[in-house]
């Protein structure tokens, strides 16, 4: 079957088409025959070596990329009770899936309803998937809740931003151009600002208070930006760091902040067994089926133009979310 690896760490040209056996589906494993793969940051973030040393994400070299996909069930490994062969599937946070085939833990699969599109499927779990988590569990969407989400035009960012106005709560936006702060305010925003002087801008719009939770996926160019944003006691939630890490933060900063509370989530931790994963994408499929939630396929690419894929998403061309079609 054909496959992109990576044997070291690096950029693009690290990007390698082999082709490989299909893989036997070990006990609790269902062989997927894989139609659509998502393409993320954390495909990048790991050929580039940022996950070497993870508890979290642990990727042995060689490896095939890609985490999340959708297709079909053509064979069952021993104690697979749940999916049948012929089962429409999606999953996400499994290696493998930029390839034909891929072998998954039968837990982490998810069935797609026939009105679902399988393209939607393997777009939505991964970036779905953790904004339902920032949406609900850390942000605790509701009337009357206030919210800073930074990269509001990005495949996440665009669905928190959904979820969290369909919900009641007043989302201002940071986006880097016009034409991005226009896709923030058509998929619900209050405001779209950009990024200089946004927590001044947020703080005026709230009488002075600052939002009860930003949400910054950005890092070093934004972090410090999203403290002068957040009430006081407020919750400043670093769930990436797409601009680059930070190394230089003292704790005192939250206190002379305002008593803040930090946190740096991981999809992983919030989808710790089968019932969660399908409780959340559940939610996040109904909201697709009745169009109260869209996701925007910002591109289509070939195993033979990952790199292109990997480079367009680096380079910030992307707005909305790109993904494999796997004929």
């Amino acid at each position: 079957m054909r496959a992109v690896r990576i044997a070291r760490y690096g950029g693009p040209e690290v990007l390698m088409r082999e082709e490989i056996p299909v893989p036997e589906p070990a006990p609790g494993e269902a062989l997927v025959r894989l139609r659509h793969s998502g393409i993320n940051f954390m495909d990048i973030h790991t050929r580039q070596g940022k996950y070497e040393g993870s508890r979290t994400y642990p990727v042995p070299l060689p490896t095939t990329l890609g985490i999340e996909g959708a297709g079909e069930v053509v064979a069952l490994g021993r104690d697979v009770h749940d999916f049948r062969v012929g089962d429409r599937v999606a999953y996400c946070l499994h290696w493998g899936s930029y390839a034909d085939y891929a072998a998954v833990p039968a837990w982490r699969l998810v069935r797609v309803p026939e009105a679902l599109p399988l393209d939607q499927a393997a777009a939505a779990m991964f970036h779905g998937l953790t904004a339902h988590y920032l949406a609900h569990d850390l942000g605790r969407a509701a009337p009357g809740v206030t919210w800073l989400v930074h990269a509001a035009s990005g495949g996440i960012g665009q669905i928190l931003v959904q979820m969290g106005a369909r919900l009641g709560v007043t989302v201002f936006a940071t986006t880097s151009t016009e034409a991005k702060a226009a896709v923030a305010r058509a998929r619900g925003a209050a405001a779209a600002l950009p990024y200089a002087g946004a927590a001044e801008a947020v703080r005026q719009m709230t009488g002075g208070r600052g939002v009860d939770v930003v949400f910054d996926p950005v890092g070093r160019p934004t972090l410090r930006e999203s403290l002068r944003a957040a009430r006081r006691q407020g919750l400043v939630v670093s769930f990436g760091t797409v601009g680059g890490a930070v190394r230089d933060l003292d704790p005192i900063e939250l206190g002379e902040a305002g008593s803040l509370f930090l946190t740096r989530p991981r999809l992983a931790d919030h989808l710790p067994d089968g019932p969660t994963i399908r409780r959340r994408a559940a939610d996040v499929f109904a909201a697709l089926m009745d169009r109260t939630l869209a996701i925007e396929i910002s591109g289509r690419y070939s195993l033979d133009d990952v790199a292109a894929a990997h480079e367009a998403l680096e380079e910030r061309r992307v707005v909305g979310k790109p993904i494999l079609d796997l004929p």
